[in-house]
């Protein structure tokens, strides 16, 4: 089994490195994706006392990733946490990996104060539905995106 920890700073170009992970098909490369910006807010992430990189790692290799960031303070449910990016190397799926991430991201919110964590998912990526149906979510919704 994985253990799960937040990521150093040190780590900001292992991080990255993982996200290759989500741009596999049926996955791909969002239209505006910029390795620079994206190093400076893993770091930034990684700094901030309201989000998490959380890793999981198996005798120094990184099996996965999972970013949480405390968000909005919802008048209907109270401190949310969102989950923005959870990956799993495709070698270590279906082998509790991910179920590690998001336990351990519930456990961080939770300790946080939030009431709820979230996530959306593009509607291509039916094997990370099936983990998440698995997972038991309290509700379902359906999330619309716009380009700015």
């Amino acid at each position: 089994m994985p253990k799960v920890r937040e990521a150093v700073p040190g780590e900001v170009e292992r991080v990255l490195g993982m996200y290759e992970w989500l741009f596999a098909p049926p996955g791909s490369v969002p239209p505006r994706w910029d390795p620079e910006r994206a190093r400076a807010a893993i770091a930034d992430a990684i700094a901030d006392q309201e989000a998490a990189v959380l890793v999981a790692e198996h005798r120094a290799e990184l099996l996965g990733l999972c970013t949480a960031y405390l968000d909005m303070n919802s008048v209907r449910f109270g401190p949310r946490c969102w989950v923005e990016d959870l990956a799993v190397s495709p070698e270590h799926r279906s082998q509790g990996v991910g179920k590690s991430l998001l336990d351990a991201a519930k456990d961080w919110a939770r300790e946080r104060g939030a009431t709820h964590l979230e996530l959306d998912s593009s509607d291509v990526r039916e094997d990370a539905h099936r983990f998440y149906e698995r997972e038991d979510p309290s509700w379902r919704s359906v999330c619309f995106a716009w380009e700015l």
